[in-house]
């Protein structure tokens, strides 16, 4: 699946000369945590709620509310902004756009084409709702997680005995354990698993957890 599917398009943007009263009414209306900042129709920055926060008034100043607003209306976006902004291409795949997230520690990438044009944000949220849509989580299925040792030949093994069994799979991934074991996830449309169980532990690979998931 790739970004362009999943990718907030067209996202609201900011230039850097705006003021930081522009950008706080923009994600206040809007509720945004970020915004791409944007001159010449190039990206040139990145401002977050956490980098408003930074520069909001202590509750202990004594300037007078006249002062502050004052001070917010003259200081600028590219005053506080984040420069060095980490982007991903409109073309890359969910995959790689959760793994910058996951490496970078951060809640949302800007999304550019070829030419650094801002086309889209992707956040943390989008990956999540993609990774329920794929796993097939709101269509109530049966969970089966199996034990197996990486071999070739595996997952023919495994999806034959539901081939002969008349079930259909909607979903699988395997993930390696820190043991090194090796877990095999199915989603599978099933209510009376005895069968499989028996079939699948007398081939070698027995399922070890189920539930149904409504």
């Amino acid at each position: 699946m790739f970004i362009e599917q999943r990718m907030t398009a067209n996202p609201i943007t900011i230039s850097s000369t705006a003021t930081i009263a522009d950008a706080s009414e923009i994600m206040r209306a809007n509720k945004f945590r970020r915004l791409p900042v944007v001159d010449g129709g190039k990206l040139v920055g990145l401002v977050t709620d956490r980098d408003l926060r930074a520069v909001a008034p202590s509750p202990a100043t004594t300037l007078s509310i006249f002062e502050l607003n004052y001070l917010l209306a003259k200081m600028q976006i590219k005053d506080i902004m984040e420069k060095k902004v980490i982007t991903i291409q409109s073309d890359a795949t969910v995959e790689e756009a959760a793994l910058l997230l996951y490496n970078h520690r951060i809640g949302g990438l800007i999304v550019v084409d070829a030419s650094q044009k801002v086309v889209g944000v992707i956040t943390e949220t989008d990956i999540f709702k993609c990774f329920v849509d794929v796993m097939g989580l709101t269509e109530g299925k049966t969970r089966l997680t199996i034990d197996a040792t990486d071999k070739i030949g595996l997952l023919h093994e495994i999806t034959e005995v539901f081939s002969k069994l008349s079930i259909n799979i909607c979903s699988m991934v395997s993930y390696t354990l820190p043991d090194g074991k090796i877990e095999y996830v199915i989603r599978a449309d099933i209510s009376d698993t005895k069968e499989l169980e028996e079939q699948l532990t007398a081939i070698g690979y027995p399922i070890h957890h189920i539930v149904h998931i409504k």
